[in-house]
């Protein structure tokens, strides 16, 4: 029997950077998680252990540090073409680069109402990612957010949805909306200021989440991706998915009171997982 490697892939996960720049009136923080996938002339190590063309993932490792010492760590976009850049024009066979960065927020701690210069909390509010794609004719760049905790009191219903003998939901016109939103997109050539781009798509996401009324998860899925698309011209296509984190409204009649919906339990499982992706045509 004949047996053909068709594909293979390998490279460095969860390298760990972090980076203080030290200036004159404050310190900067970047601390990022980086993978590195490499595709390229490597079969003859999977078939025969033949390692001459094998870059080590402890390598990479070191790349990421070296890198990072010679650069300014501005967004993570920038640094993800650099690494991609390096790993194809230091080996040649290397045939394409994958690079994948998640950010870990953090903001400055307020003292007296003004930012310290060198001491920070964890920020609330999901984490940035970035996975850039390199060839020696072609890039792709992609970012997104994890783990964007949503919720809101009212304005979302959901009635009107298919019946069967199986079918036990009650139809709601006010529930509370919680969600765990997961989003990534795509950027186009017209794409520029990796950071201004990033802060617009997270304000739009967040704008249309709190103001629209909604009928479904899924419908506001949808108008929450149309904005992104319709305000930001950099956004070729993406992608969301919104676990419905459910609030249950608690029974209190066995104990003589009401609950006029405001005692709820979250659930963690089981859960609904609506996804969607929206580009232009």
């Amino acid at each position: 029997m004949a047996v053909v490697l068709t594909h293979n892939t390998y490279g460095k996960s969860n390298v760990r950077l972090t980076k203080v720049t030290r200036l004159p009136d404050r310190h900067e923080l970047a601390q990022w998680s980086i993978d590195i996938q490499l595709d390229g002339d490597f079969a003859a190590s999977y078939v025969a252990g033949d390692n001459r063309n094998v870059v080590a993932t402890d390598t990479m490792k070191n790349t990421v540090y070296i890198l990072a010492r010679d650069r300014d760590l501005t967004d993570p976009e920038s640094f993800a073409l650099a690494l991609g850049s390096h790993f194809l024009a230091d080996y040649p066979q290397v045939a394409l680069c994958r690079i994948d960065i998640r950010v870990e927020p953090w903001k400055r701690i307020a003292i007296d109402g003004s930012p310290h210069p060198h001491a920070f909390t964890g920020a609330e509010g999901g984490r940035r990612t970035c996975t850039v794609k390199s060839t020696r004719t072609e890039r792709s760049i992609a970012a997104g957010i994890d783990e964007l905790a949503l919720l809101k009191t009212t304005d979302s219903a959901f009635r009107g949805f298919y019946r069967d003998a199986f079918t036990t939901l009650p139809e709601v016109d006010e529930r509370i909306f919680a969600t765990m939103l997961k989003t990534g997109w795509v950027y186009n050539e017209t794409a520029s200021d990796w950071n201004v781009h990033y802060a617009q798509i997270r304000q739009t996401l967040l704008q249309i989440f709190a103001l629209h009324k909604s009928l479904a998860v899924q419908q506001t899925l949808h108008a929450m991706g149309a904005a992104v698309l319709e305000t930001c011209p950099a956004v070729e296509e993406i992608t969301l998915a919104m676990p419905n984190r459910h609030q249950l409204l608690v029974n209190l009649t066995p104990f003589g009171r009401d609950n006029p919906n405001c005692i709820f339990v979250a659930t963690d499982e089981p859960f609904g997982l609506i996804s969607g992706t929206l580009r232009r045509e």
